[in-house]
């Protein structure tokens, strides 16, 4: 099979030849990556035969789901886990969440991996809470985590967030909330700036407008326990505005889907790491794009075209991004079945699939590209699109859908 069938929103269909990958699979590094510190941000696999309806527990595939995070190790990647892409507030569950934390750690130390997770404070009910309550709770995954033997990010929380909404003085709230939770860590911690891109839940978080130095003050306040900071704004200016003013050995991590690329390259003085989602499906060409540095133009030759395929995945509404991870996961092999927890490979169009493969082959982020072809294709015609395959030369015989099935 050496083309792809793509369906427009119109429903006509085209064909595009298949490309071969960008970075072949024996060019796995033999340790983690240097030049750059870089976690892709996994997502969770669901049992094929599990109730994946809105509303059910998350009932995990946990070979699946670990397989994918040692594929992420095997190219010399970091895993950030139990984040924002494992389905956090859309799916899974606190005792799935606790579980996957235990399971990935262990997995971690036995390749030596690299590895973050998420801490937040959703077991407590989907309701105000007191900022006891929020600290308890932010504490509670905390030692959970760190018991575990994972790095930890103080995810946005959307409790602290109403909390803060509520109160004369936002700030002050944050930033002592804050406080108390870092100072029950025993390691240093990476705090997370979640934009209301991902989650509108979280609109203002750090006092809005006020944000950047609500985060410095944290900081100021935190001393050495404050690794890094995951900025995810979709707002390259806020990034680099804010990396410049962060204190010595505080580190940036990229967790702009959009922008990443400039971003990770940085100038002669300064860069941003990464903690991104986006390169959980572009893992061989980020690992490549980040050896390849200092070599910028070979770094931008490699990764640049994966820009297309990250903003559309994450176009809004972007908190349906994870749709776009786990197909292009099942797509490229990583999993039996195109399903998530709580029915959420429904999050995007038949025609939005079809723009990702268009640009996932477009840039080589199909890792199997016979594989991706075949798969790709069968889910068309179990959707009632007709595919017919042809060798490079042929005319082609684009149609409207509604044509090919009268």
């Amino acid at each position: 099979m050496t083309t792809l069938t793509l369906l427009a929103p119109d429903g006509t269909t085209s064909r595009v030849d298949l490309r071969e990958p960008a970075v072949a699979a024996t060019a796995k590094p033999t340790a983690p990556l240097t030049e750059r510190v870089v976690y892709a941000a996994a997502h969770v696999v669901p049992r094929t035969a599990a109730d994946n309806t809105p509303g059910a527990p998350a009932d995990l595939d946990w070979d699946a789901t670990l397989a994918f995070r040692h594929h992420l190790w095997s190219w010399g990647l970091g895993v950030a886990d139990a984040m924002d892409t494992a389905q956090r507030n859309m799916g899974l569950d606190p005792a799935a969440t606790r579980e996957l934390i235990t399971r990935s750690a262990r997995e971690a130390q036995s390749v030596g991996g690299r590895i973050v997770v998420g801490v937040n404070t959703d077991d407590l009910p989907d309701q105000v809470a007191t900022e006891q309550q929020v600290v308890d709770a932010y504490v509670a995954q905390l030692h959970h985590a760190e018991d575990a033997g994972a790095g930890v990010v103080l995810m946005a929380s959307r409790h602290l967030a109403r909390l803060a909404h509520r109160s004369d003085a936002p700030a002050a709230v944050y930033r002592r909330v804050y406080r108390r939770v870092i100072e029950r860590a025993s390691a240093p911690v990476v705090l997370h700036w979640l934009g209301e891109a991902f989650d509108p839940a979280l609109a203002g978080y750090f006092g809005g407008q006020h944000g950047p130095d609500t985060v410095l003050d944290i900081m100021g306040d935190a001393g050495s326990k404050v690794a890094g900071i995951k900025m995810s704004l979709l707002d390259a200016r806020a990034e680099v505005a804010l990396r410049s003013q962060l204190p010595a050995g505080v580190r940036m991590f990229t967790g702009d889907d959009f922008h990443y690329v400039d971003l990770i390259a940085g100038t002669d003085r300064t860069h941003s790491d990464a903690l991104l989602g986006a390169f959980a499906a572009v893992a061989p060409i980020a690992s490549a794009a980040v050896r390849a540095l200092p070599d910028e133009t070979a770094f931008r030759a490699l990764l640049g075209p994966t820009e297309a395929l990250s903003r559309h995945v994450f176009s809004a509404p972007t908190w349906h991004y994870k749709t776009g991870i786990a197909f292009l996961a099942w797509l490229n092999g990583h999993q039996g079945a195109f399903a998530m927890v709580g029915g959420q490979h429904a999050g995007r169009s038949l025609p939005h699939l079809s723009e990702t493969v268009r640009l996932a082959n477009a840039c080589g982020a199909l890792e199997d590209p016979s594989l991706a072809a075949s798969r790709w294709h069968d889910l068309l015609t179990v959707s009632g699109v007709p595919v017919t395959a042809r060798r490079r030369g042929s005319t082609p015989a684009d149609r409207p859908l509604s044509g090919a099935v009268a």
